[in-house]
């Protein structure tokens, strides 16, 4: 098992989640290529994405059928410019790479914000720590172990 996968089982079974991290080897980078891997609809899948706002870490759960807009990002958390971090901003924030980068369990404070509309799902999948592991959760649950605000994030 790789490292950031076990730290990341780790950290869920800190935070008293029971969850089946699933594998593949053809990967789950994207939200498609989840989606296709574990036979849901794209917008089950859901994107972990890395911002930097005014200089500081920040997580958008987004659902894999929706773009995160970057003006609602800037006018939630009040901040004066929001962009996507770069791969070694986003490593450095999360402790984990592009692709893989699970809900929670950073090194250092990530405010995360959730998409509202993964709540219209009985269920979603998340990346687990690395580009080939996913889990799946109760949206509702997932925001409460992340301890994420949930708002409109939908482009």
């Amino acid at each position: 098992m790789s490292k950031a996968l076990d730290r990341f089982e780790r950290a869920a079974h800190d935070r008293g989640l029971r969850i089946e991290i699933r594998r593949f080897p053809e990967g789950t980078k994207t939200a498609p290529d989840a989606a296709r891997a574990v036979g849901c609809v794209v917008g089950q899948i859901v994107k972990s994405l890395v911002f930097m706002a005014d200089g500081e870490p920040l997580l958008a759960l987004t659902s894999g059928a929706n773009r995160a807009d970057t003006a609602k990002l800037t006018s939630w958390i009040g901040a004066r410019e929001v962009r996507r971090a770069t791969a070694d901003e986003a490593r450095a924030a999360t402790g984990f790479a592009i692709g893989g980068t699970p809900p929670f369990r950073f090194p250092g404070p990530v405010r995360i914000l959730m998409d509202r509309h993964l709540l219209g799902y009985d269920e979603i999948w998340a990346a687990a720590g690395t580009p080939d592991s996913v889990f799946r959760i109760a949206p509702s649950e997932l925001g409460e172990a992340a301890r994420a605000e949930v708002v409109d994030l939908r482009e």
